[in-house]
Formats: structure tokens, C-alpha cells, sequence
């Protein structure tokens, strides 16, 4: 047993933390409903207003005038510690990969939630209100502050803006001591490792023309089938990995007639930063050689989405913690590498994780998207016990 699991013996059997993790499995039909009830508000990267709302007013029961909202719309809830101390910060991000106009409303099959963004990540946000919640029933009092935060931006073209801020220079959390994102379902993988991303948006452009009169015109759609074309033959690592999609294309006004423009988003990604750059540099060169065979088209490569790798120390004490508390629900460790809210933190050296609050799931971010409840409570139980383990308590 590691001394870690023995710190976590010794505070399992305190009563004010046995307090709160019945706390945590006596109500985890109010938790599920807060799930459904956040599911249930649409949440699209850069309109996540209304969810941050309902996520301050639910925060707000157990951080009373101490929860607020940043310049990016970020939630943040405060709650002291006994020290003046680096607070941690415990986080869900409110958006979701779903428009606006997707019907989000969760229906119930048995024991399964069906509906877009009921696992990614309204399980994530339930799970930090059932936190702060069981924090105030067993009248839990850490050493070191916590910070509730309900993040915007962390799903695609959000590109981690919310968690950027956070840490950014005038951000409430960088002074932070340590960091964990609540996303999903689940109850075994730890991702200590952040995956970088790229992402570009290429267009090209031309005079366009009729299909038939202007026929030879230097046509951007064909140039554009072409570029994909090399940009998809590109060779790409295995060890360590990197992968490119071509993910969305377009352009074009009528079938009729050679386009003026044309357009397609890719996404880049790595392992290591060193990967990811040779691939960047890769597709720089592809473009290159278009520009050359195109040169009365106009082409041009924007960055879009920088979504940096990291990775936190697997022997500092938030990764020790995680592996205890997960071992302690009876569960296997299983490290992992993602692109998560915790790239940002892992980039400045802040110790930072991404775990899931239990249950089972799948078919994340399609419209059948679903949540099983089982082991919900022993997902968010392993949380409390990690951000105990790593903050302290007052007199532990």
C-alpha cells in the first residue's frame, strides 16, 4: 500500500468526509436531475450565457457571494480555506459541440439519459455542484482554497478560451497550486498527458466564372480537391503519434458555376510538440507546392485553433491522489492522453489532471449521445477524495 493510499485510509475514516461522500450517494438523484436539467440548456461554443447562469445559481448555494463571472464568461465560485494558500481548481466546461438549434432535451430509456451533451459535459458540471455541495454537508474545511469553474470555450472553435483566461496574466486561477477538469463519464483513466492540437482554416480564391463560357478559368474547387488530396496522402508518425483530418469543406454558390472561393478546415495532432510542428511544417510545404501550381489563385493558410500539449509530473501529488482515490473505489488506474481544459495549466507547469465522474457513456458528441448511472456516485466520490488528498484538511 502506497502512502498515498494510507493518507487516504486515514482520511476516509474522518467523519466530516464520511459526511460527505453519503452526502454524494444519498442524493445522487438530485445530482442526475441537475444533470438533465444543464443538459437541457443549449450551450454552443460563445453562447453558453444561459448555462454559466444556472451554474452560478446553483454554486451560489454553497459559495453565497463569493461566485462571479469573468470578461470571457467564465463561472467561479469560491470556497476559503483555512490557509492563504494556492487555491485548486476543480472544473466542467458548460459548452457543447451541438448548435443552437439541436433539440437537446434528455429522455429516459431504463436506466439510460439520452441527449446531446448529457455525458460531455453536463456530467462533469452536475458533478462539481454535488461537490461543493457534499463539501457543505459534512462541513468539510480544506487547508487551501477551491475554485468551482464552469469554463466556455473548451469544445472545438472555443478553442480552450475560457481556461486561457483563467490562467492568463490577470486570470483568477494563475496563481493556481493545482488543477482538475471534471469531463465525462467514467471511473478509471487519469489523463495527465494533453494532447496539442492545430487547426487551420485554407481557402482559395479566384475570379470564378460560368461552367461552361468561362470553362479554364483556374477553378478554386478543383485546386482545393487537389490540395486535400496531397494533404491526405501526407506520411504520418506512429511513435510518436500525429494525425491530420481534413474536417470540413465548402464553397461555391451554384451548381452552374466555377466558384470564386473555396474552403477547408483541417485539424492537426500530436503527441509531442516536436511531432506536431514536423507536421505542421508538412502541410505548410503542401500548400507551398499549390500556390506554386495555382499562381492565379490566391491561397492562404489561417491558424485557427492552438491548443497546446503538456503533460504533469506522474509522481507529483494530484496524479499520486488520482490513483489512489480511483484504486479506493475499487477501480483500476488507466493513464491517458487527451486534449483537454488541463492542457493550459500543464503548459505553465501547474499540476493538472482530466478524470470522469462515473457512470458509463457513448456516442459523445452525435445527437444519440447517452449516460448510464453506473457507479455515478463512486466517479464523483474519487474526485472528492482527490482534491482532499492534494489540498489537505484543516487539521489532518
Amino acid at each position: 500500500m502506497s502512502d498515498m493510499q494510507i493518507r487516504l485510509a486515514e482520511l476516509s475514516g474522518r467523519a466530516d468526509v464520511a459526511a460527505a461522500v453519503d452526502y454524494l450517494h444519498r442524493e445522487d438523484e438530485s445530482t442526475l436531475a441537475t444533470q438533465i436539467a444543464l443538459s437541457e440548456i443549449p450551450a454552443p461554443p460563445f453562447q453558453e450565457a444561459r448555462r454559466a447562469e444556472r451554474l452560478a445559481e446553483l454554486l451560489d448555494t454553497t459559495c453565497a457571494g463569493r461566485v462571479e463571472r469573468d470578461a470571457t464568461g467564465n463561472v467561479i465560485g469560491r470556497r476559503s480555506g483555512v490557509v492563504d494558500a494556492p487555491p485548486m481548481v476543480v472544473a466542467a466546461h458548460l459548452d457543447t459541440v451541438f448548435p443552437g438549434d439541436v433539440d437537446v432535451r434528455v429522455t429516459r430509456d431504463g436506466p439510460v439519459l439520452r441527449g446531446p451533451g448529457i455525458s460531455d459535459d453536463a456530467r462533469g458540471l452536475a458533478a462539481l455542484v454535488a461537490l461543493s455541495r457534499a463539501l457543505d454537508a459534512g462541513d468539510v474545511r480544506t487547508r487551501s482554497p477551491l475554485l468551482f469553474v464552469g469554463t466556455v470555450g473548451e469544445e472545438g472553435p472555443g478553442d480552450l478560451r475560457g481556461v486561457k483566461q483563467l490562467f492568463a496574466e490577470n486570470g483568477h486561477a494563475r496563481a493556481a497550486g493545482a488543477f482538475v477538469s471534471l469531463d465525462g463519464a467514467g471511473l478509471e483513466r487519469i489523463v495527465a498527458e494533453g494532447l496539442g492540437s492545430r487547426r487551420y482554416r485554407i481557402t482559395l480564391d479566384g475570379p470564378g466564372g460560368h461552367s461552361w463560357v468561362d470553362f479554364g478559368t483556374p477553378n478554386p474547387a478543383h485546386a482545393l480537391v487537389a490540395l486535400g488530396s496531397r494533404l491526405s496522402g501526407l506520411p504520418l508518425g506512429t511513435e510518436p503519434k500525429t494525425t491530420l483530418t481534413i474536417a470540413r469543406v465548402g464553397g461555391g454558390k451554384s451548381i452552374n458555376a466555377i466558384p470564386q472561393s473555396a474552403w477547408m478546415e483541417i485539424d492537426l495532432r500530436g503527441a509531442k510538440a516536436a511531432a506536431l510542428a514536423s507536421l505542421v511544417r508538412e502541410v505548410e510545404r503542401a500548400v507551398g507546392v499549390e500556390r506554386e501550381r495555382q499562381p492565379d489563385l490566391n491561397i492562404r493558410m489561417e491558424m485557427i485553433g492552438d491548443r497546446p500539449g503538456g503533460a504533469t509530473d506522474p509522481d507529483c501529488d494530484l496524479v499520486r491522489a488520482a490513483v489512489a482515490a480511483t484504486l479506493k473505489v475499487a477501480k483500476e488506474p488507466r493513464m491517458a492522453l487527451s486534449s483537454t481544459d488541463a492542457n493550459i495549466p500543464m503548459t505553465l507547469g501547474i499540476p493538472a489532471i482530466t478524470i470522469g465522474c462515473g457512470g458509463e457513456a457513448g456516442k459523445a458528441h452525435t445527437t444519440d449521445e447517452w449516460y448510464r448511472n453506473t457507479d455515478g456516485p463512486a466517479g464523483i466520490e474519487r474526485a472528492l477524495y482527490t482534491l482532499l488528498l492534494t489540498v489537505g484538511l484543516e487539521d489532518a
